[in-house]
This record gives C-alpha cells, sequence and structure tokens, in this order.
C-alpha cells in the first residue's frame, strides 16, 4: 500500500561511489535508497520512506511535515562577519537597489 498523500520532497541522483542511481528524501535525511535504474530508486525511497512513516506513527512518533506544505514568512536572518555587511551596503548602494533587494539577489542565483 502506498503512503496516502504522499507530498515529500524526493530527489534522485547518480552515486558515483555505488554506481547506481540513489534516491532520497529531504524529510528524511538519514535515509536513501540504490537501484540500478532512476525509477527504480524513486520507487524504493518513496517504499522506505512509507515504512518509516507507519512505524513513526505506530510509534506515536512526530512525523515530518512535507517542505511543501510548510508556509514561509519570505524571512530568515544570516549572520556574516562585518567586513562582508560592509562590502554589500557599498555594493546596494552603487547598484542603486536596498540591501536586502541585493541578498535577495544573490541567495536566488
Amino acid at each position: 500500500m502506498a503512503l496516502k498523500n504522499d507530498r515529500y520532497t524526493y530527489r534522485v541522483t547518480w552515486s558515483e561511489d555505488d554506481n547506481e542511481y540513489v534516491g532520497l528524501c529531504a524529510e528524511f535525511p538519514s535515509l536513501s535508497w540504490l537501484a540500478r535504474t532512476p525509477e527504480a530508486a524513486l520507487k524504493g525511497i518513496r517504499k522506505v520512506v512509507e515504512g518509516v512513516v507507519k512505524d513513526m506513527q505506530d510509534n506515536g512518533e512526530t512525523i515530518p511535515e512535507p517542505i511543501a506544505c510548510r508556509r514561509y514568512s519570505g524571512k530568515f536572518m544570516v549572520r556574516v562577519p562585518p567586513e562582508v555587511h560592509r562590502n554589500l551596503s557599498i555594493k546596494a548602494a552603487e547598484s542603486g537597489v536596498s540591501l536586502n533587494r541585493l541578498a535577495s539577489s544573490k541567495l536566488s542565483q
């Protein structure tokens, strides 16, 4: 039985070390599944996540919320050394944009 309403974030990538594809789930970073094809890696990791979620439910554990279902404010604080802050402020002023706009542009690249 597949996990009902599976909204977790999956990724399949090549593992040079294992010489196979690896299926990963962002919400469960300790889990992975190796397979010869990307399709099998995705199917495998989804099955592993399904089993882990079922075990967590059976044991009354808190199940991670899917990233796709979370709400984000669009704000977060980043600490940088004072000289980096100064240099970014200068670049923003020279570009005629706010420091926030410059940082957002750099982070989205």
